[in-house]
């Protein structure tokens, strides 16, 4: 989602007590870790039983995307001020839709093959890397100062990746190759590029476009999005063929038919569960609090893979966890620095025009 925006939430936020508040909190962090945590667990499940289809996999990504409709009809979002600026037309607003959509549907593609060829824990190590591409794009697209603390993220990241990539995975899908384990990790660290740039892009797009950061605009953006990557998804599964397999995969499925649907249909729902807890978050805290916590979750599962499907910690995984850790506390202490800056200025300036009234 968007860095660094605070959403126009006062009108209901400021209606629930402390603890209500913090019940609310911990509900949208509960949907984000474990709706992420459950996807990631789905999808490898989904490979490992005999399902083989990338474009099904990287379909259910988005597919149960009106689930976002409950939050956005139930949910009231604060009015815009009489003096907003107009809003941008509809061939812009469906030109930024389309072209964000599209490029979801590419980043959830590469996930899908990423996820094919390489190990739930080996897969979430080498997403974390997110971070560090969302430091270089914010730097170059939305003008973000690069900090030495910023710069220690990046490199700790990427060596954490590397230290993932040279890892020889024996714990990793049967019938995998050496050459196949390469696309997976080549994938994997492609499609956390694209996701930052996709978060810069969207960020860009607030700014400059919409000029809106309410909360009913964020889901919209979602939504939408979310559509066209649907469409796309479904295209690529007819115009690669894979449709004709569906019926062998759920006949072969090592877990039985039912399991089969059920997987995809859980899967879908894991995602957009997730979703909900990320925008939830967004509108209850601010985007900043939701990109750490949607991070930090990627920690969880490689230690829930090692429960579900006994992937084995080795040292080099351990310490490319280790080092995703520190450079993820890194980059979040700068954010952390930057947020108490920005608020001892405005302090600093309602104190001025306090002053000057008086």
């Amino acid at each position: 989602m968007i860095k660094n925006v605070t959403l126009s939430n006062q009108s209901l936020i400021g209606k629930l007590n402390r603890w209500q508040w913090w019940v609310l909190v911990g509900l949208n962090i509960f949907f984000l870790i474990v709706g992420q945590a459950a996807a990631v667990l789905l999808g490898r499940f989904y490979y490992d039983q005999g399902g083989n289809s990338k474009w099904m996999a990287t379909l259910v990504q988005t597919a149960a995307f009106p689930i976002l409709l409950i939050p956005f009809f139930l949910i009231p979002s604060s009015k815009e001020p009489s003096n907003s600026s107009a809003p941008p037309s509809f061939k812009i607003l469906a030109s930024i839709y389309f072209s964000l959509g599209v490029f979801i549907a590419g980043d959830n593609m590469l996930y899908s093959v990423g996820l094919l060829y390489l190990s739930a824990s080996t897969y979430s190590l080498i997403c974390a890397t997110q971070l560090a591409f969302n430091a270089i794009f914010s730097y170059f697209i939305n003008s973000q100062k690069f900090t030495a603390l910023i710069f220690n993220s990046v490199v700790i990241l990427s060596f954490s990746a590397a230290l993932v990539g040279i890892n020889d995975d024996s714990d990793g899908p049967s019938g995998v190759s050496q050459w196949q384990k390469v696309i997976g990790f080549l994938c994997t660290l492609g499609a956390s590029a694209l996701y930052s740039l996709l978060l810069s892009l969207m960020q860009l797009s607030f700014q400059k476009v919409l000029k809106k950061e309410t909360f009913s605009v964020v889901l919209e953006m979602q939504i939408y999005t979310a559509l066209v990557a649907t469409c796309v998804s479904v295209v690529g599964l007819f115009a690669s063929g894979e449709w004709k397999t569906l019926h062998g995969e759920m006949v072969g499925f090592s877990a039985g038919r039912v399991s089969y649907v059920m997987t995809l249909v859980w899967t879908a729902v894991a995602w957009q569960v997730c979703s909900v807890g990320v925008v939830g978050l967004i509108f209850v805290v601010s985007s900043l609090f939701s990109n750490v916590i949607s991070t930090a979750s990627l920690a969880i599962t490689p230690v829930a893979s090692v429960i579900v499907f006994h992937d084995k910690m080795n040292g080099i995984k351990v310490i490319a966890l280790l080092l995703a850790i520190w450079g993820f506390v890194s980059y979040i202490y700068q954010n952390y620095l930057d947020d108490c800056k920005a608020r001892r200025t405005r302090n600093n300036d309602s104190e001025s025009q306090t002053g000057s009234l008086s």
